[in-house]
């Protein structure tokens, strides 16, 4: 799945993975409370942004603003690993996911580095993880850039259906979440995390 169904209103879901950063994730908690957007993140557990940030983002996390997925323990690129390592590095970031957030991940689960292929598909939705989430546009920031040039992947793909992806990991998204909000308004566009639209039930 990378983008939402043909609705109106028109809605769009940004996705953040990793973090990596916690400052940078700070700094999105504090954006989702500020501009009301509702935003799904895509957790790896081994990253202590997550520990440390807790009692800032539970209460967006309970309330449904925010939803949280799964995108492994500690973000190797799964194709490259046995079955009982894909196992591990699933239900280890899903119980931290429980113990951590009283949540589960299930069934959205984001491969690191969108890698996965029909052998790992089959390992995941056994695990009850039947919701591969990929993305219809992305912010371009998985390595360092620029605020300019992460403002202008954001122009281009801000837009109705799509699934963008960004990450937590670099500063530079923190300096133009104003600018972000005000495509998102002018836009339009309604904010939903992807269990607004999609909900838990199994796909078959």
């Amino acid at each position: 799945m990378d983008r939402i169904p043909d609705t109106a209103p028109p809605l769009f879901a940004l996705t953040i993975d990793d973090g990596t950063s916690t400052p940078v994730l700070d700094a999105y908690i504090d954006f989702v409370v500020a501009s009301a957007m509702r935003m799904t993140f895509f957790v790896n557990g081994v990253y202590e942004s997550w520990t440390v940030l807790r009692r800032k983002l539970a209460p967006l996390v309970e309330s449904g603003q925010v939803q949280l997925g799964n995108h492994t323990w500690s973000h190797p690129s799964i194709s490259k690993l046995s079955g009982r390592e894909i196992v591990d590095q699933l239900q280890r970031n899903e119980r931290f996911l429980r113990n951590t957030y009283g949540v589960v991940g299930r069934p959205y689960f984001r491969p690191p580095y969108g890698d996965h292929n029909s052998v790992t598909d089959r390992i995941t939705g056994d695990l009850g993880y039947d919701r591969t989430v990929m993305w219809y546009g992305s912010l371009g920031d998985a390595t360092v850039i620029t605020p300019a040039r992460l403002l202008a992947a954001a122009t281009q793909w801000f837009r109705p259906r799509h699934m963008v992806i960004g990450h937590a990991n670099h500063p530079a998204v923190t300096y133009v979440f104003p600018q972000l909000a005000d495509l998102i308004r002018h836009r339009h566009l309604q904010t939903v995390t992807l269990r607004d639209v999609f909900g838990d039930e199994p796909l078959a």
